[in-house]
């Protein structure tokens, strides 16, 4: 991953609902609304092509700008357009970041103040999960997936690093955008794993309540 080490002050932001960015991990989106082509074209002439993705939140809707704090920043590294003038974009995550004011001006998407401090280790390489029992972890995701009716490419996911398979399945699974956010804001890989698992059996249990990790 291509480390940005003049992190700019504001950035664009595309808030958009249970979509989940992480650092190192990659993200596609399909751009169409003008608003966000607008977002894009002008992202594309900056040195860092940065965009923020970050979650609305609507407890913040009535005290402010209605987005989380906390976001993540993710550099366009591949992009390809439609006949009709819709991209296909990927954005490879660089860092997470705190929203610290919405920036008031003339661009039809929103921009904000962002403050990178604290996620220094976001454009590190590779977290490490030293405590992380695999098999276990692969049997509870086989769990859910049958209950789903899903289905996998085990030999990936028993192939794949640690971070990269945390990360992924945290990015993919379908929780609700407040769970999403949860995983994002986990200060480390060990945490972001205990949290996805106690998502997964969250869901296995059919959304009670009892035993589920505080």
């Amino acid at each position: 991953m291509k480390r940005v080490p003049d992190l700019p002050p504001v950035i664009p932001v595309f808030p958009l609902p249970g979509a989940l960015l992480l650092p190192r991990a990659r993200l596609p989106l399909h751009i169409f609304e003008p608003r966000y082509l607008a977002m894009l074209d002008d992202c594309l002439k900056t040195d860092t092509r940065l965009i923020g993705m970050v979650q609305p939140n609507e407890v913040r809707g009535r005290e402010g700008n209605g987005l989380h704090r906390i976001g993540c920043a993710g550099r366009v590294t591949q992009f390809s357009e439609t006949e009709d003038g819709r991209y296909m974009i990927t954005l490879s995550g660089i860092s997470r970041f705190r929203v610290t004011s919405e920036v008031e001006g003339f661009t039809p998407y929103r921009r904000c103040e962002v403050d990178w401090a604290g996620f220094e280790q976001d454009q590190n390489p590779a977290e490490e999960e030293d405590h992380f029992d695999r098999v276990a972890f692969l049997k509870l995701l086989d769990r859910y997936f049958t209950a789903r009716e899903l289905s996998a490419d085990w030999e990936t996911l028993q192939e794949a690093e640690n971070e990269l398979l945390i990360n992924s399945l945290s990015m993919l699974l379908d929780f609700e955008p407040e769970d999403k956010q949860a995983l994002l804001e986990a200060p480390s890989l060990s945490t972001r794993r205990e949290t996805l698992v106690t998502l997964i059996e969250y869901a296995l249990r059919g959304g009670t309540e009892d035993g589920v990790m505080q």
